[in-house]
Order: structure tokens, then sequence, then C-alpha cells
């Protein structure tokens, strides 16, 4: 990617520090984003609440993920997320004076049925897409929205490729920066001696994270005593896998993949008596919510994420506190990353003066000029900027999991 060292430099000074978010930097060519000042309303939205109201119009918003099926807990997340973002933002004057709807549509984690997702959305009146959610379905719909010149910012969307259009922008990191920054982390807290590997060699997101961790564990001096892959089609029993870990002494387990086979990996670990410490990146985030899973077998496993809930400042703690009170859960980092998504779309559509009656073509014109100047102080960042490619510059922490909670890192 065009700023792969520059996002990497900042990933390794966060990533030693595994500091928690607090404060904001400023900029004087950037317009600064605050979503705590905007959770308790803006000069300029509210000023011009009742004008906007008379003439009447409404920003819509859209987001696609699987709302269902074994990854509904990613799906679900971002459109909560989103939720929680629009009710604050309509509660403090919208968007420039304008209110905001949303909708959010299942994909199943499925291409095809993302696409469908999208041209409902679009019939709809979307002028905005917070989504895909995966990877796979935030390419597929890429197409789409380059073709329509619609706004597209993906929350989750890691693999390279989610951004390779120039309407496309993400919050989340890119699938080599984790595995990258993940290594560094690794090496810098001396939390392993022995590294395994066990991947899905069919998942660009799995892949690609391993490629690149891979190369890094090199220059850290790392090693790596098992790399073993599995595929969609053989996710259920990993005893081979564990085994040639065991066997090579490796004490920390490297897995770049989803929370499902994680959680299992856990359990036939657990059976062989292996019980080395786990290090994963953001697929990881939901290992806690799957059903009738033992989370003491997740203790002290470590993620590589830019949220943690625990985090002491007023902007989390606000938005833990609203997101519990509203569904019953703990918010994630793909919650997080929606939240920020929304909020980006706020500031970027009001440093460019947009206003609800405009073509989704000259909306995203002027949003992809907008995102490269704005600064946004969110929950996954205290101080997010964008590059013209699409990519974010922020720094992720580590978290780990005690007493079946994410704790931040220290």
């Amino acid at each position: 990617m065009k700023n792969f060292k520059k996002v990497m430099g900042v990933m390794m000074a966060s990533a030693m520090t595994a500091s928690v978010l607090a404060g904001c930097g400023s900029s004087k060519s950037a317009a600064t984003a605050d979503t705590q000042s905007a959770a308790a309303g803006t000069e300029t939205g509210a000023a011009s609440t009742d004008s906007a109201a008379a003439a009447g119009g409404t920003f819509k918003i859209g987001t696609i993920g699987p709302l269902t099926g074994d990854n509904a807990a990613y799906g679900l997340a971002v459109q909560y997320g989103a939720e929680i973002a629009v009710d604050e933002i309509n509660k403090n004057g919208g968007i420039n004076g304008y209110q905001v709807e949303l909708k959010s549509e299942d994909d199943e984690t499925d291409n095809q049925k993302s696409v469908n997702a999208y041209n409902t959305l679009k019939d709809w009146g979307m002028q905005f897409l917070d989504g895909s959610t995966t990877s796979a379905c935030s390419i597929a719909v890429a197409d789409y929205t380059k073709q329509d010149n619609m706004f597209q910012i993906t929350p989750s969307g890691s693999a390279p490729d989610c951004v390779k259009n120039d309407n496309v922008f993400r919050v989340c990191f890119a699938d080599p920066a984790q595995g990258t920054a993940s290594a560094q982390y690794i090496a810098a807290h001396k939390l392993g001696t022995k590294i395994g590997i066990i991947y899905d060699s069919s998942d660009v997101y799995s892949n690609g994270i391993y490629q690149a961790f891979v190369q890094e564990a090199q220059k850290q001096g790392l090693t790596v005593v098992s790399q073993e892959a599995f595929t969609a089609d053989s996710k259920t029993d990993f005893s081979v896998q564990l085994q040639k870990a065991k066997d090579g002494g490796a004490d920390l387990l490297f897995l770049p993949i989803y929370y499902q086979q994680a959680a299992l990996i856990f359990q036939q670990a657990d059976k062989m008596g292996y019980k080395p410490l786990y290090f994963g990146c953001d697929g990881f985030d939901g290992i806690l919510t799957v059903k009738n899973f033992d989370t003491s077998l997740a203790e002290g496993a470590m993620l590589l994420t830019p949220f943690a809930a625990d985090a002491q400042d007023d902007l989390t703690q606000n938005f833990v506190k609203a997101y519990e009170a509203k569904y019953n859960l703990t918010p994630n980092q793909f919650a997080a990353d929606s939240y920020d998504a929304i909020y980006a779309i706020k500031a970027a559509a009001e440093k460019a003066n947009l206003t609800p009656d405009m073509s989704v073509s000259d909306i995203c014109d002027k949003m992809k000029e907008a995102m490269t100047q704005i600064t946004l102080k969110g929950l996954t960042s205290e101080k997010m900027t964008w590059e013209a490619t699409g990519e974010p510059n922020k720094e992720p922490k580590a978290v780990v999991i005690k007493d079946g909670k994410y704790v931040s890192a220290q």
C-alpha cells in the first residue's frame, strides 16, 4: 500500500505502549471531528437545524453485513455501532442540520447477497455506504459502488483490494499491517520464544495476515516452528495442526483466523493438554460470544485491536454505556469501527458542505476530497486521518482476555 511505511511507524509506536484512547491533537490544515463533542451537540448542526427541518430532506446511510449465520457477531456489531452513532448525531443536530436515516441489510457473508443488499439499499435511496463488513463482500460490492460513484467506507474490510477504487475508504487496518504489527508486538513484549501458526489458506484475510507475519517475524528474530494451514472445507478438526505446534515446542500460537475456528482450537488444544499463549488479530474479536463456549479456555489470550471496551476515556465509556443499555451486549472492535465510520461520514460531509438534494455522484466526488482533509477523534484512534488511497493512519492496541472480558494489555 502507498502509505504502508507511514502506517506501520505509527502502529509500532502505539503497540509498544498499548496505550488507551485519550486526548486529541489538532491540525491547521485539517477539519477536526471530535465525536465526543459531536455527541454533545455541534454549533454548526444546532444553528441550522430549524432551517434544514423546514427545507426537508434527510441523509441516507446504508450498512451491509452478516446479520445472520456464522459471522453474525460481526455484522450485528457493525449495525449496532452505526445505530448508536446515528442516534447521537440526530439528537445533536444531524449532519449540516439534516437528520440521518440508517438502513441495514443482511448479506450472510455471501458475495452475491452482499451485491443484492447493495442494490436494495440503492433503491431505498442510499447516499453513503458503511460496508460491507467482511473483505470478500466489500470487494464484491466495491465494483458496483465504483460504477455508481457511490461513497463507500468499510468499517472492517481489511483485504488490500477493499480500497482499490478511489471511492472506497476504510476504518480498520489492512491485513498486511495487522500481520506486521503482530510480529512486532510479540517480539517487543517477548511473548513467545517459539511460534506456531495456524491459518486459513483459502481465506484472503487469514492468508494475507499470515504472509506478512512470517516476513516480519524473521526480521524480528522470532523462531517459527510450525506453519499449518486449513481450508474452508476442513475447518473443524485441528488435531494435526495443533500436534505439530506442540511437537515443535511452540509456546505461542498465532491465529490470524476468525473466532469460530479459534474457539474450536482452544477446545481441542485443551483436550490435548496443550496450553500455549494465543495471539490473534481483529477476526479473533467475538470469541467470547460463541454459544456454549467455555470462555475460561480463552483466559490470557491476546489480540491486536484498536478498541478496548474498558478504556477509561469519556468517549469510550459513553459509547459502551449506550451500547450495553440498548443491546445488552459489550461492544467489540467491529461496533467501534462502524461508529467511527459514521462519524467520518459526518465530518467529511460537513467539511464538504453537503446537502441531501445533491446527486450520489456529486456527494462522492466531494467526499473523496474531504476525507483526506479531516482528522477524527474516535473510538478506535484519538487521531485518525485518511490517505487518498483510502487507508487510515492510526494506532492499534492489544487487549487480553481476563475473567471473560477484554482488558487493555499493559
